[in-house]
């Protein structure tokens, strides 16, 4: 299987400077930066049907792709409006593609705001046959810890669907920290890719943690990607904290069992085999899902990557097809056709 991520724009949220996208939080650090490949205007049948399977693992030759549509529109979230009118122009897309069977959808969220979050969930699951949500890690700086956003949970634990905690721009109070005795664009970088969008989201699910929300909800599916978000390297160490230091308080589960059954995590984007070697050693081999971050990475870099996770020995054949495909057809229930 191939997750595929494209940044979209719902037409509800049209750009005033055309074709020029200034990616949200860019602007924080001192520039507006245009990108060329920004943001669609709608989703096109005819831009699905040019996502093509073929260059997946030829050992399993599987023909089916799983869309992530997410929005990077405003310090706050995608409003309402947006997220509905975005949600359906997707499964409108879906539905108008030749090779329909081929997608499954994950919706936007208004993540701003918890209940008109949850209320979309179970419209874009019961009536677009969504399979489960993609949300920004935070909403202008604001983790989804408090006991406001359990409305979300219990809906999502409700419907049996994972939401994708997927990193976002920092906001400006968390901008800060990157600048340094250094270019703009590297405090931009450190606060990216570079660093800042994977421990936000790895601090994030260690909050949801600390914050009983995994308590309340045992049922919750909650995955995070890029080998984990820096989480499996600490785990161990998260987890001695968390049992050690009684201010922690008790937690009724705690965060072994939590990381062994609500949390999955997606290799997309991070292409070496030592990650690999850490997940294996402290992650169910049931909750890891290939995942190539498509178009920010390329699908011949990732099949690379799998050919040498094959030959490494590191996995059985059987091991090998669950991280492939088996267990996102399982969590998103979807079925994989093979030819």
């Amino acid at each position: 299987m191939i997750i595929v991520q494209y940044v979209w724009r719902s037409s509800a949220e049209t750009h005033a400077e055309g074709s020029a996208w200034p990616l949200r939080g860019t602007a924080r650090f001192g520039r507006r930066t245009p990108c060329s490949n920004g943001p669609r205007q709608n989703i096109p049948s005819s831009y699905l049907a040019r996502v093509h399977p073929r260059q997946e693992n030829p050992r399993f030759n599987i023909c089916a792709v799983a869309q992530h549509w997410l929005t990077w529109i405003s310090a706050g979230g995608p409003s309402v409006e947006s997220c509905q009118k975005g949600n359906d122009e997707l499964a409108a897309g879906i539905a108008q593609s030749n090779q329909s069977h081929r997608y499954a959808a994950l919706a936007v969220l208004p993540v701003g705001d918890p209940a008109e979050s949850a209320r979309e969930l179970e419209r874009s699951v019961s009536m677009l046959n969504f399979v489960g949500a993609l949300i920004d890690n935070h909403a202008n700086g604001t983790h989804f810890d408090s006991a406001a956003y359990d409305v979300l949970w219990a809906k999502a634990s409700e419907l049996d669907v994972p939401i994708y905690l997927h990193p976002t721009w920092p906001s400006a109070s968390m901008a800060e920290q990157y600048q340094g005795e250094y270019p703009t664009p590297v405090a931009v970088s450190l606060g990216a890719a570079g660093w800042g969008w994977h421990s936000d989201v790895g601090l994030h699910v260690l909050k949801l943690f600390a914050a009983g929300v995994f308590d309340r909800f045992p049922k919750l599916k909650i995955v995070v990607g890029h080998m984990g978000e820096m989480l499996p390297f600490m785990l161990e160490r998260c987890i001695d904290m968390s049992t050690r230091w009684a201010g922690w308080g008790s937690r009724d589960r705690p965060l072994r069992e939590v990381w062994d059954e609500n949390i999955w995590i997606t290799t997309s984007g991070s292409w070496s085999l030592a990650p690999m070697k850490c997940i294996l050693e402290n992650t169910r081999v049931d909750h890891i899902m290939y995942s190539v971050d498509y178009p920010f990475e390329s699908n011949e870099r990732g099949l690379e990557w799998f050919q040498q996770l094959e030959e490494s020995g590191m996995l059985n054949s059987e091991q090998l097809e669950m991280i492939a495909y088996r267990n996102a057809q399982d969590l998103l229930r979807v079925k994989v056709e093979k030819h």
